[in-house]
């Protein structure tokens, strides 16, 4: 029985799972990392810690199937994130991740120079310093030394392949689409964005098709890693995408809900689509791991991390009722929270927003305190907040021609069935609930079985993804007038801030 591993390479930390033929998870590994901030506004991780962690996770997977099952493996990676590299393949910097908003300052005079439309024509993307295009160019300016020494620009997926032993690595077509280097409509760097940024062509990797070979691990990685002299690589690409593969939302008018640190809603549709709405709303355009589909990205920057914020700052019993009883404190609080709407309303930038505002000054707001107001409804009033942000970029999609019908969860954010009934109230849409728990892993272990077995990946979701339930609205027609008031409280109180 062949088996195929997935890799999935986040912000917090990095996960491998392995799955047999028929897509039941054999094994699984996680390591957490942590993410060092110097200075306001930076995010990086040590990237050689978070490539240790990722051998950690590929051999500790590996090491739970008979040597030589392992017939190839795929990444999913963290967008945007980038680490530079001088000849001898050492890591000159930490990785820039995405929330990282340093470069800010350099975004408007570039961007005036070289032509904002022109550059979302190419690109498919809005500036936002979240881009590694822009941090590239502050590395430029602010570290001379290091920009000079640089062989190699590598974002996650490529650099794992080349630490696992591929002297010319690539990329999956969705990574190179989130550095904003790329032309996602000829599937190539662009020469002119390059030029302008002082990068080189021959310090980035090949842009392949999401599912296309891109080597073998070495035979000496392979023996420690408990793998396979013959186990190949494919290209995945960003983790969104991926996670849309594995959740089986590769058809139009379904997108996967990936709700975990970071709230964010991937549609695809069948060609790449440029419009001034989308443009408007930083909703991107960007190929889709699934090979011939195209995919945005709505998302909100404040997700689970607002629930994690609530937990550290009021459920100290919670988490020490937790620790006795070793359980979860994240589940004793939802048991807690109240099954009827908030009087409260909350704006959730508790972090710089997401789409469709791009806002790094904007602050949280929440509006309607008294001392009647207990802990548990402010709670779920922060979840409300969440998720009207998403309803709102999924109103704006559906007035762009994208309308979204049906979604699929996956993340944290799907473990509780009253926190899932409570993102279908406020959006107004059914929700499904999936047979999967690492969706971006498994949808780059189709791509490898896709490969091996030449086979359409369309039919291995229709194999291995299976939806067990399905969330239906039930207080919409409240949060619907509630939504009204929503839209209008960013712009009021946007000059404030």
């Amino acid at each position: 029985m062949h088996n195929y591993l997935g890799i999935d390479i986040g912000t917090s930390g990095c996960k491998a799972v392995v799955f047999n033929e028929n897509g039941h998870q054999v094994t699984f590994s996680y390591r957490e990392y942590n993410i060092i901030s110097k200075h306001t506004g930076w995010a990086e991780l040590n990237t050689d810690e978070v490539i240790e962690k990722c051998f950690d996770v590929i051999r500790e997977a590996a090491s739970g199937v008979e040597k030589g099952l392992i017939r190839g493996l795929g990444i999913s990676s963290q967008g945007e994130a980038f680490t530079m590299v001088d000849k001898d393949g050492k890591a000159l910097c930490n990785a820039l991740v995405s929330s990282d908003i340093r470069a800010n300052d350099l975004i408007a005079p570039w961007v005036e120079e070289f032509g904002e439309e022109r550059l979302y024509k190419i690109t498919g993307h809005t500036p936002y310093p979240m881009f590694s295009l822009f941090k590239l160019l502050w590395m430029r300016k602010n570290e001379p030394h290091i920009w000079s020494m640089a062989d190699r620009i590598f974002c996650f997926e490529d650099l794992l392949q080349f630490r696992l032993g591929i002297k010319k690595p690539s990329m999956g077509w969705p990574m190179a689409g989130r550095t904003m280097l790329f032309d996602v409509v000829n599937h190539k760097w662009n020469p002119d964005i390059l030029s302008k940024s002082g990068i080189r062509i021959e310090q980035l990797s090949t842009p392949l098709c999401s599912g296309s070979l891109a080597g073998y691990v070495s035979k000496e990685i392979a023996r420690a890693l408990h793998l396979s002299e013959k186990t190949f690589i494919v290209t995945g690409g960003h983790d969104q995408p991926c996670s849309g593969l594995g959740a089986g939302a590769i058809e139009s008018g379904i997108a996967v809900y990936s709700s975990g640190t970071v709230e964010c809603i991937t549609p695809a549709f069948d060609r790449p689509v440029f419009t001034d709405e989308l443009r408007r709303s930083n909703l991107c355009t960007y190929d889709h791991t699934a090979p011939g589909m195209y995919a945005t990205v709505a998302f909100s920057l404040t997700g689970g991390n607002i629930l994690k914020w609530f937990r550290d700052e009021f459920g100290d019993a919670e988490m020490h009722l937790a620790k006795e009883k070793n359980c979860d404190a994240y589940e004793l609080l939802m048991d807690q929270m109240p099954d009827e709407p908030t009087r409260l309303m909350v704006l959730p930038y508790f972090t710089p927003s997401g789409t469709p505002y791009f806002d790094v000054k904007v602050k949280g707001t929440i509006l309607g305190l008294d001392l009647s107001v207990k802990r548990e409804e402010l709670m779920r009033a922060l979840l409300e907040g969440v998720a009207f942000e998403i309803k709102l970029n999924l109103d704006i999609l559906k007035q762009s021609g994208y309308e979204v019908k049906e979604l699929r969860i996956i993340g944290g954010g799907a473990r509780s069935l009253k926190h899932v009934q409570l993102k279908s109230d406020v959006i107004g849409m059914p929700i499904s609930i999936l047979d999967v728990n690492e969706a971006g892993c498994m949808g780059v272990a189709m791509l490898a079985k896709a490969y091996h077995e030449n086979m359409k990946v369309a039919d291995i979701t229709k194999q291995w993804v299976k939806p067990v339930s399905k969330v239906e609205p039930k207080l919409h027609s409240h949060y619907n007038t509630k939504f009204e008031q929503y839209k209008k409280l960013y712009h009021l109180l946007k000059n404030i801030y």
